[in-house]
């Protein structure tokens, strides 16, 4: 099954700001493995099949560094097609020596960790097949267990790297923020995601169509925090693809009956959540 077309509503891209364009696209192509769509002087646009923007990265002036403590993006989350392909990734990190911030095994997928030159959050994950995924009263049971590292590069055997797979996409997004309740009202009651799992009062997952996650959030280093600058490095926004301009507007119409904050510039929608984060509206 595809979490990540039509009807489903999700994430297909994000827009990060970083100090250093050159420095950023390196570690993208050479470490991540992501090639170039199109550069300008302040800003690039990868991918992995050569059509679809995953990743905008936009050098700004006068940079400040992340504050881990403000709201904004905890990661990105690259999803690769097979676990096969997770082990090259991960063969490839050990060869090259890339430092990883950690590894897990959730249950419904294995995810490796690590960070770009600005403290960019980054996860490169494989989703295990769904029909195995455990529901238990409406919610996906996860955990972060060790990851089979024996496992993954057995799969890999003697593949070298080339790069992410073309079938490479934008998993889900998972964000800091100050507070959980407000966050649930304005992705659930606006943005019409369902809660898909909670664990106590620290983070929340939602998604629609039953996937495990299409959005988390957080509050383990920023409740109570506040967005952050807009020259510090990080989001600039995220874009949620709805399926339909009627289901658009829908969407729009339940943000303004929350009082959500929404504006529009160059003729695109955009809302803030209640933490600060910048979400771009469009239909695809």
């Amino acid at each position: 099954m595809n979490f990540h077309v039509k009807p489903q509503v999700y994430a297909p891209t994000i827009e990060l700001k970083v100090s250093n364009l050159s420095r950023s696209i390196t570690f993208y192509q050479e470490v991540i493995g992501l090639r170039i769509l199109d550069q300008s002087s302040t800003k690039a646009r990868l991918t992995a099949d050569g059509v679809k923007t995953l990743i905008t990265l936009e050098q700004i002036d006068h940079s400040v560094p992340r504050n881990d403590r403000n709201t904004g993006l905890y990661h990105l989350a690259l999803l690769l097609p097979t676990r096969k392909d997770l082990g090259i990734v991960l063969k490839h990190f050990i060869e090259t020596r890339n430092p990883l911030q950690g590894g897990s095994d959730h249950l419904v997928s294995e995810a490796l960790y690590l960070a770009d030159p600005d403290m960019n959050g980054i996860e490169i994950y494989a989703d295990r097949p769904h029909e195995g995924w455990n529901w238990q009263n409406e919610q996906v049971v996860m955990d972060s267990r060790r990851l089979d590292v024996e496992g993954l590069l057995s799969l890999a055997g003697e593949e070298t790297f080339t790069g992410l797979p073309q079938e490479t996409i934008m998993g889900h997004i998972h964000l800091q923020v100050s507070d959980l309740e407000s966050t649930e009202r304005f992705y659930c009651e606006g943005l019409g995601f369902d809660v898909v799992t909670r664990y106590g009062n620290q983070a929340l997952f939602v998604s629609t169509g039953h996937y495990h996650h299409h959005l988390g959030f957080n509050t383990w280093h920023s409740a109570g925090g506040t967005a952050p600058l807009e020259s510090s490095v990080g989001l600039k926004h995220y874009t949620l693809l709805y399926p339909s301009e009627e289901e658009k507007t829908n969407a729009i119409t339940r943000l303004t009956n929350i009082n959500a904050t929404i504006f529009e510039e160059n003729g695109i929608i955009y809302t803030k959540d209640p933490s600060g984060n910048t979400i771009q509206i469009l239909v695809g």
